[in-house]
């Protein structure tokens, strides 16, 4: 077992959706960590350091996430946030791309009053820490099996299991906490659940034609989007090159042509088009990346991404459809996918 850190855990802060947080310096951080770098087994990243002392904005409150390891639904987590502006760079993680919202915990941070004024103005001693940040270094890479050559990484992804429990699918209090946290108002809460008694309707009972013309109509009706399903007509799926750059302004084309690209399995060349990013069609957004490598999360193994791979800025998943997660992790998006164009930028998402 690790050894424990030697500072008492502060209160929870109970932080909402714009509160304005400062995250402590390096050594208050490390104070609250276990010699392996983590707080109830969820692990501080050295990629993190590089916001020590920052004033940053809660983006999200963190008291649930999506399972993204054996797909069991969704886990909840404790006393946690997601900042705006900090995600990880991969740059202890071999250049990983995956640009993944960081979790904080709230031992991690100060709440700065809303007058402005420091987080904190009491300077207090910082009790010895158990960790270093040359440990922080090393716990990046898990423990090689015997015989095995491959290195393979550790970070907040590989560990969600560890540091989240398992939470029931009707657990109604999620909704109840979205809303009090501010991570979604009400009328997009009851848009979710709306979602997910369709889906549940469509598993359980044989009139799915009726169900689905119903709901089409429901969505026509209020200006919503309308589902269409997302099944392409391929076995080998179609490429397209255009060489995007970063900062190019492009169109994501349509779900209809999108559709036409896909396989059953609804994927380009294995790349999955998700139901999240059936919104973004038709909208115009910067290129942010190319992405070539992201750590797999499951085996901790960097998978090199054959083909093209593009992040749009601000394009990301927006939890609608799996019950409002606010992970938010970037949608990725094969060249074939979208257009260049000269348009101006889109707004606010359709619901």
């Amino acid at each position: 077992m690790s050894q424990a850190p030697s500072t008492a855990r502060p209160a929870p802060l109970k932080l909402r959706v714009g509160d304005v947080v400062q995250v402590k310096s390096r050594e208050e951080i490390l104070a609250t960590l276990t010699a392996d770098g983590t707080l109830d087994e969820m692990p501080f990243m050295p990629e993190m350091l590089a916001f020590a002392g920052k004033h940053l904005t809660v983006e999200k409150r963190a008291h649930k996430t999506c399972d993204t390891l054996e797909w069991t639904g969704l886990l909840s987590i404790d006393d946690t946030v997601h900042l705006a502006g900090a995600r990880c760079t991969g740059a202890v993680h071999g250049g990983c791309q995956a640009a993944c919202q960081i979790f904080w915990k709230e031992a991690w941070l100060k709440k700065v009053p809303a007058s402005g004024a420091p987080a904190n103005d009491r300077a207090e001693a910082v009790p010895a820490a158990v960790c270093t940040e040359a440990s922080l270094d090393a716990a990046t890479q898990q423990a090689p099996a015997e015989g095995d050559t491959e290195v393979r990484y550790r970070c907040q992804a590989t560990d969600l299991r560890k540091f989240g429990k398992e939470m029931s699918a009707w657990n109604l209090m999620q909704f109840v906490r979205d809303i009090q946290s501010g991570n979604a108002t009400v009328s997009a809460t009851l848009k979710g659940i709306g979602w997910r008694v369709f889906r549940w309707t469509n598993a359980h009972f044989r009139a799915y034609r009726l169900q689905h013309a119903v709901f089409n109509q429901i969505q026509r009706m209020r200006g919503g989007m309308i589902n269409i399903q997302l099944a392409g007509p391929h076995v080998k799926t179609p490429k397209e090159t255009l060489d995007l750059a970063i900062g190019e302004r492009v169109q994501v084309k349509g779900v209809e042509e999108i559709r036409d690209t896909l396989n059953v399995e609804q994927r380009n060349r294995g790349l999955y088009f998700d139901k999240e990013m059936q919104p973004y069609c038709n909208r115009t957004y910067e290129v942010g990346a190319r992405v070539t490598q992201i750590i797999e999360e499951k085996t901790g193994r960097m998978m090199k991404l054959p083909g093209d791979c593009i992040i749009m800025k601000g394009v990301h998943c927006t939890g609608r459809y799996h019950k409002n997660c606010p992970r938010a992790s970037p949608s990725y998006f094969r060249e074939i996918w979208l257009r260049r164009t000269d348009a101006p930028l889109s707004g606010k998402l359709p619901w």
